[in-house]
């Protein structure tokens, strides 16, 4: 893998997309109300960021791969948080 102006943007793009989920994560962890939350769409989600992360891993992007991997975690724990909450 060569790093690239074009992999670094893609690095930032994805801190910015990834990112955009740890409000969401923090304040479901910290009121531990997740009724608003759309249970279908984070598990919508959490497919395609799996997609993404699988993806990233076949053609070999660093920015592809950090950032849906960072992303499915965060993802998965709002699913969590609003399985044990509901």
């Amino acid at each position: 893998m060569e790093f690239s102006a074009v992999e670094a943007l893609g690095l930032v793009a994805g801190c910015c997309t990834t990112l955009a989920y740890l409000p969401q994560v923090v304040k479901a962890w910290r009121t531990r109300r997740t009724q608003d939350v759309s249970l279908g769409m984070y598990l919508l989600m959490a497919t395609g960021v799996a997609l993404w992360l699988a993806y990233g891993l076949l053609v070999d992007s660093l920015s592809v791969t950090a950032a849906n991997a960072v992303t499915l975690v965060l993802v998965l724990a709002v699913v969590g948080l609003k399985l044990r909450h509901g």
